[in-house]
C-alpha cells in the first residue's frame, strides 16, 4: 500500500441479530480485488442496514462514506456508531430508496466503491446493475451481495428467506450489463448449508478497450499481435498449434481487444484446456499486447474478458506461468498453495492459480499442458 491508495479490509460481525451480514475472510479478499483505490476513497453503501462494515472503511482507509437505506432507525444506529468512534465527519446518511440512488445528492461518477448488500429486490438485478454503474468513478468497483439458495429442498425458514430476497446475481447478468467480474465467492447465511450470500466484485468494462471473442477472421491479426509482443514468433505459432488441437482448444475462450469499437486488434488473451492430475483446468497463455499499447490497460481488458468467459462456461480453475507482479491483480496466487505444481522447474511465485468457483474442490497434482506447449 502506498500513500496514494488503499486496499480495503473489513470486519466480521458475529451478532446473530445483525441486519447486514458482515464480511468474512473471503469477502475481505474480494474487497482487496477492488483496489487499489484513491487515498481518500468515496464509498457508497446501499441497503446495508446498520452498515457496520462501512465504519472500518472510514476509520482505516479514510473513506468518505455515504450510507443509503429506506429505514431511518438503521441510519440512526449507524450515525450513533460513527459519532462514538469519532467518524461523524466521514459518514453521511441518506434515507432513500436504493432503487433510485442516482437522485439528488448522488451524481454520476461520484463513488470509487459501491457496496450493495441485498439491495436488488426493489428494481431487479438488471436495472440495479445499470443504474449503479452510473455512480462509479473511472476505475471504481461494485461489490454486490445477495441471497442464494444452496439446496433444492430448503426448509420453510430458508424458503421464507428466498421469498424476501432474490437468487444471487448471475455472472451472466453482470457481464451482459457491461461489467468484468473481478472475483466471486459465497458465504453462509442465517440458514447455514441451505442458504448463503453470493458476493461479486464487479468493475465496468473500460470503453477504451472493447473486447470480444476472436473469430476466424481475426486469425492473421492475432498472429501479428503475438509476433509483435514477443521477441520470437514462438507464441504466435503456439496459438495456431493450439487451434489445431481439439483436446486443447475451447471455442470462445480466445479474446481480442481492439483500439476502440472499430479499431485494429491490439491485445489478445487465450485460455485452453489443461489438466491437474486428471481434473480439467485452464491454462492462460499467451497474453499479448502490441508494444505501443502496452501498460495502458488493453492487455488487462483481454485477460478480464477471457476470465469472464471462463466463469460463464462454469470453469473452476485457471493456471498461468507469468510475472508475479502482474497476475495477482486478477486474483492469482502461487499454485503451490493448492498443491499444484508444473512438471518442470520454475520459480514458485511464477506458477499461479486462480480459483473461479470456490464451491468445487481444487484438484492437487501435476499440471499437464497440451502438447503444443512442448513441456
Amino acid at each position: 500500500m502506498t500513500d496514494n491508495d488503499h486496499t480495503f479490509r473489513t470486519e466480521t460481525s458475529s451478532s446473530p441479530d445483525r441486519q447486514d451480514s458482515g464480511s468474512d475472510a473471503a469477502t475481505r479478499r474480494l474487497l482487496e480485488l477492488a483496489g487499489p483505490l484513491p487515498r481518500r476513497p468515496r464509498v457508497l453503501g446501499l441497503g446495508r442496514g446498520p452498515g457496520r462494515a462501512l465504519l472500518p472503511l472510514a476509520a482505516e482507509a479514510g473513506a468518505e462514506v455515504t450510507a443509503v437505506d429506506p429505514h431511518q432507525p438503521f441510519l440512526d444506529e449507524l450515525r450513533a456508531a460513527a459519532d462514538a468512534r469519532g467518524l461523524g465527519d466521514r459518514v453521511r446518511t441518506l434515507r432513500a430508496d436504493t432503487a433510485g440512488p442516482s437522485g439528488p445528492g448522488l451524481p454520476d461518477g461520484s463513488f470509487d466503491l459501491v457496496l450493495a448488500e441485498g439491495a436488488t429486490h426493489l428494481t431487479g438485478l438488471g436495472t440495479a446493475l445499470r443504474d449503479w454503474k452510473r455512480l462509479l468513478a473511472p476505475g471504481g468497483s461494485l461489490v454486490l451481495t445477495d441471497c442464494v439458495q444452496t439446496t433444492g429442498t430448503p426448509t420453510a425458514g430458508a424458503r421464507a428467506c428466498s421469498d424476501r430476497r432474490p437468487p444471487a446475481p448471475g455472472i451472466a447478468a453482470a457481464v451482459a450489463a457491461g461489467y468484468h467480474v473481478l472475483g466471486t465467492s459465497a458465504r453462509p447465511d442465517d440458514h447455514g448449508a441451505e442458504h448463503g450470500c453470493a458476493v461479486h466484485v464487479l468493475r465496468p468494462v473500460d470503453p477504451r478497450w472493447p473486447a470480444r471473442p476472436e473469430t476466424p477472421a481475426d486469425r492473421a491479426a492475432v498472429f501479428a499481435v503475438n509476433a509483435a509482443a514477443f521477441p520470437t514468433p514462438d507464441e504466435a505459432a503456439l496459438v495456431d498449434a493450439l487451434r489445431d488441437d481439439p483436446a486443447a482448444w475451447l471455442p470462445g475462450l480466445g479474446h481480442v481487444v481492439t483500439d476502440g469499437p472499430d479499431g485494429d486488434v491490439v491485445a489478445y488473451a487465450l485460455l485452453t484446456r489443461c489438466l491437474v492430475g486428471d481434473a480439467p483446468a485452464l491454462a492462460l497463455a499467451p497474453v499479448a499486447t502490441v508494444p505501443d499499447r502496452q501498460r495502458r490497460g488493453a492487455g488487462r481488458a483481454a485477460v478480464r474478458a477471457a476470465l469472464d468467459a471462463a466463469r460463464l462456461r462454469g470453469e473452476s480453475l485457471v493456471l498461468v506461468l507469468g510475472h508475479p507482479e502482474y497476475y495477482p491483480a486478477f486474483g492469482f496466487v502461487p499454485a503451490s498453495r493448492y498443491g499444484i505444481r508444473p512438471g518442470f522447474d520454475v520459480p514458485d511465485e511464477a506458477m499461479m492459480a486462480l480459483v473461479l468457483d470456490g464451491s468445487v474442490p481444487v484438484p492437487r497434482g501435476t499440471i499437464h499442458y497440451p502438447a503444443a506447449f512442448g513441456v
